[in-house]
């Protein structure tokens, strides 16, 4: 058996308030709005996110759409200003 933890009146000594730092619930309801698509993929890929869509109890068409917002939000950040792919090709056709 474990021992009884016994409680002493002591004191706390100097305390930290921490900034909120969780989503509201507002956000974490948040669902963006969906597109349906009808999109081929290979057997390979498909039985691979199913499986381990299995092994973490979720769905693979949830997991596959979060590899591509993934992927966008990564390709965005790194991506150039808007227009400034078009005016570099224009300069190289000119």
């Amino acid at each position: 058996m474990s021992r009884k933890i016994s409680y002493t009146d002591e004191p706390l000594g100097e305390i930290e308030v921490v900034a909120d730092f969780l989503p509201p619930p507002q956000e974490l309801a948040f669902r963006e709005e969906g597109v349906k698509v009808t999109l081929a993929l290979s057997k390979r890929s498909v039985d691979f996110f199913k499986s381990e869509a299995s092994r973490h109890q979720t769905q693979y068409q949830r997991m596959i759409r979060r590899l591509l917002d993934a992927y966008v939000d990564a390709q965005q950040s790194r991506a150039p200003a808007p227009g400034a792919r078009r005016a570099a090709s224009k300069r190289r056709t000119t």
